[in-house]
């Protein structure tokens, strides 16, 4: 499996069988900038949506048309995509699990909202935001967290799916901060490989995964801070 982090939250995921773009926010995402778009999105074949907010939902529109990528998202958020043109969509709801081929996914919870603004700066509710655990053949297990806090509901999710690898979210002021982040690995989870993400993309939120770093230091698990564009293979 190679993971790559595009910025923000946005990764892709390469498998044998399947390449995953999540939460593919890339044209205005700062973090994004001198990676190319044709080049990470290049064969994808599925596209993954934690929530309807903009700097997660990004360029999946686009991409779905360009590509043909099936588009995975809870219900409200798919109901949108498909106005908006997409036709290739599997849609769920916090809880259910849905095949894909090679893997699966499974709607987590988060505690987040989700919405998109209109011109008229209206909002319109896209449904709950979620996390999304995400189960190989023969590969590591991947928890995307998603935009959340910590929960104590958090060690259900490992009791149940007890996931090898976490995308966690550690910008604060949107989502948990560095701190807290730990707190949340260490107590409610046992993984073997943790990548931060959410931060440095926009000046208001923290700049660094330093603090993230600092609460993990002495667990159990495997710390990569990789910049955008790195890459891991696991």
């Amino acid at each position: 499996m190679k993971i790559t982090w595009l910025g923000h939250s946005a990764f892709r995921i390469e498998t044998a069988k399947a390449k995953i773009l999540l939460d593919p926010f890339l044209s205005y995402n700062a973090s994004f900038s001198g990676q190319d778009i044709k080049d990470v999105s290049a064969g994808i074949t599925h596209i993954l949506l934690t929530h309807g907010h903009g700097d997660h939902v990004g360029d999946t529109v686009a991409l779905a048309k360009e590509t043909g990528a099936v588009v995975l998202a809870n219900a409200d958020l798919a109901a949108w995509l498909g106005s908006m043109g997409v036709d290739k969509i599997e849609m769920g709801n916090t809880g259910g699990t849905i095949a894909l081929g090679s893997f699966s996914a499974t709607f987590t919870n988060a505690l987040h909202s989700s919405a998109q603004i209109t011109e008229d700066g209206v909002s319109h509710a896209l449904g709950n935001a979620n996390g999304l655990m995400l189960h190989f053949d023969d590969e590591a297990s991947i928890l995307a967290m998603g935009d959340t806090d910590i929960f104590s509901d958090m060690a259900l999710i490992n009791e149940l799916h007890q996931p090898d690898i976490g995308f966690v979210p550690v910008g604060d002021r949107f989502t948990m901060g560095g701190a807290v982040a730990a707190l949340a690995c260490r107590r409610y989870f046992n993984f073997k490989t943790a990548i931060p993400c959410h931060y440095g993309t926009f000046p208001i939120i923290e700049q660094t995964a330093e603090k993230f770093v600092a609460g993990m230091e002495g667990s159990t698990t495997d710390v990569k801070a990789i910049k955008p564009s790195e890459s891991l293979s696991i």
